[in-house]
């Protein structure tokens, strides 16, 4: 079995690529079930992001099997994803499993969501039922080096979240925004974050539009804001100066009509337009109105370059703790080639054991005398248990294989107050451990 992970992110694909293969949260579980059905995957997690689609896998085929799945199960074609997918086995898998959740692969170098985005695709495959003990297990492996990551390194120290870059970008275009009014599509985590950016920099009003009101309406109360359903859009779209959104639609919720509506009743009064979802909430072709400033995830990248700086030497401290956590992991996947031989040795010496026990109570049933049954019990079983090694070693011993030796006295931590034989590659050359070397001048 091999532990695969599969994927495109920010640097290997534009976003009108990522929008094809990013999947819907409602539709993950079914996904999950449905590659391990047909794709021949044993285990299987999805991560999915505006900034990467990632298939985390324990499967006997090889990144070819998941190539195609992805293929027939989305809109990406496939000499597309050919070009544009990575793919890590085994140790390079939790690497960069590792390097993911601890944000040095994001877009924001060291950004805090992804690990928060990367346990709910945990906790999805989980609920599906496509999380085995073996992915369970890197997982785990995975968030506790991710958290040291955070914990021991200074790359979480004053963040920059792509919700604190769009509204950096925002200021850009409006370099005072006390005066202006956000409309956010959206209410989940990075919408939140969005307004809480913006609520620091004085904006002078929010409004929250969300498919339930509810929801909308918690966040927009946290900022004295306004809530708003989806599909009121279209009516108060012109009061926002700012519109940022990031929602799980598949579809556009935006479209050029509507905005050219907006930019009527606004008199063409610039509107800065940021979709940092994947797929896209706002139609590409609303960019081609002169008064809008529309700009995509893939857009951050100027605003997110200069914190990079900072961060490069929390970087190097948290590759190192990575290298650190992918040791680890291998020890214990080394570790578990001993479980199946350390479970038949403790079957047959408990084998051995019952076999003699049965046979002693026999005997004392018989009148024998207790303490000398006793002796003959602990005498059986022991030799019985030296028996097989005891005959190994012999062999060994005359077969010149005195590494097996080495091995059985660390294995039985047994002390000898004599060395072992060398083998011949140890041996020391006579001449040239002489000190009247035939080759040094006379």
């Amino acid at each position: 079995m091999t532990l695969l992970a599969f994927g495109i992110n920010h640097t290997t694909a534009p976003l009108a690529l990522r929008e094809r293969v990013a999947f819907a949260p409602e539709n993950l579980h079914s996904a999950m079930q449905e590659a391990c059905a047909h794709a021949g995957l044993a285990e299987v997690a999805i991560l999915s992001t505006c900034n990467r689609t990632e298939i985390y896998a324990n499967s006997e085929n090889d990144a070819a099997t998941i190539q195609a799945w992805l293929v027939s199960h989305t809109a990406i074609e496939a000499d597309d994803l050919a070009k544009s997918y990575y793919c890590y086995q085994d140790q390079e898998a939790v690497r960069h499993m590792m390097k993911v959740a601890g944000g040095l692969d994001s877009l924001v170098l060291g950004e805090p969501q992804i690990l928060g985005q990367m346990k709910s695709a945990f906790a999805s495959a989980k609920e599906a039922g496509t999380l085995g003990a073996e992915l369970h297990a890197t997982f785990q492996q995975v968030f506790n080096i991710a958290k040291r990551v955070r914990t021991e390194t200074a790359i979480g120290e004053n963040p920059v979240s792509v919700a604190y870059a769009a509204v950096s970008l925002a200021q850009q275009i409006f370099s005072n925004l006390k005066q202006d009014t956000a409309l956010l599509i959206g209410a989940g985590e990075t919408i939140e974050l969005v307004a809480r950016h913006l609520a620091e920099q004085g904006i002078k009003h929010i409004i929250v539009a969300n498919r339930t009101l509810d929801r909308a309406q918690r966040l927009a109360n946290e900022f004295s804001g306004e809530a708003i359903l989806l599909a009121d859009i279209p009516e108060q779209l012109h009061r926002a100066d700012i519109v940022i959104s990031s929602t799980a639609s598949q579809l556009p919720l935006l479209g050029k009509g509507a905005v050219e509506s907006a930019l009527k009743k606004r008199k063409h009064k610039p509107m800065f337009m940021l979709d940092i979802a994947v797929p896209r909430d706002i139609e590409e072709q609303v960019g081609e109105l002169d008064d809008v400033y529309l700009y995509t995830v893939d857009d951050l990248h100027a605003v997110i370059d200069e914190n990079k700086k900072s961060r490069v030497a929390a970087a190097d401290q948290a590759e190192e703790i990575i290298n650190e956590g992918v040791e680890q992991f291998l020890r214990h996947q080394r570790a578990l080639n001993a479980v199946e031989t350390v479970k038949a040795y403790r079957q047959k010496a408990e084998q051995m054991r019952d076999a003699e026990l049965q046979k002693a109570l026999r005997t004392l049933q018989s009148g024998a005398n207790p303490e000398q049954v006793l002796q003959q019990l602990a005498r059986n079983l022991t030799n019985k248990l030296i028996h097989s090694p005891t005959a190994v070693l012999k062999e060994a011993s005359a077969g010149s294989r005195h590494h097996v030796l080495q091995v059985a006295q660390e294995l039985f931590d047994l002390s000898l107050t004599t060395d072992l034989p060398l083998t011949p590659k140890e041996s020391v050359n006579p001449v040239a451990g002489s000190s009247n070397d035939a080759s040094e001048p006379q």
